[in-house]
């Protein structure tokens, strides 16, 4: 069950809008992302929520992955402006408390933490994997002219 927020903000479960989403990444500091992907990529959503204060959204959190075996809890962003009032946790309490109520049972819920943020996610169940596993990614860059 997800905390009551300060007065005047608001939680909703719901797919944020690209322009929301490219400029949430933006102003958090999170790796910019390109309207193509993210045009293509929001729809696959399997669950969303978004924090609205005076109707902008100020907040998000996203969940992605197959719909039964595998989960990833990505895009947590608050804007600076709102950082300190609980936000944050807020969505990644909204977030999980879908996957509890939604996931079979074994699903894997995995995440990426950014430097402090494990501090955040340990409070929902989310323990290190090293050195049983390590996260790894890479990724795509443009073709180099030179490469054609």
């Amino acid at each position: 069950m997800t905390a009551p927020l300060p007065q005047g903000y608001s939680l909703h479960a719901e797919t944020p809008l690209a322009a929301d989403y490219l400029r949430l990444r933006l102003e958090t500091g999170l790796s910019p992302k390109s309207a193509e992907g993210a045009a293509l990529g929001l729809p696959n959503t399997r669950h969303a929520v978004v924090i609205r204060h005076d109707d902008a959204v100020i907040g998000m959190g996203r969940v992605i992955g197959d719909g039964g075996l595998f989960f990833q809890v990505v895009d947590i962003a608050v804007d600076a402006r709102h950082q300190g009032r609980g936000l944050g946790k807020a969505i990644v309490e909204a977030l999980v408390d879908h996957l509890h109520a939604t996931a079979p049972s074994g699903a894997y819920v995995s995440l990426m933490a950014d430097g402090e943020a494990h501090k955040l996610y340990s409070q929902f169940g989310f323990e290190h994997t090293a050195p049983r596993s390590v996260g790894m990614a890479f990724v795509i860059r443009p073709i180099a002219r030179e490469d054609i």
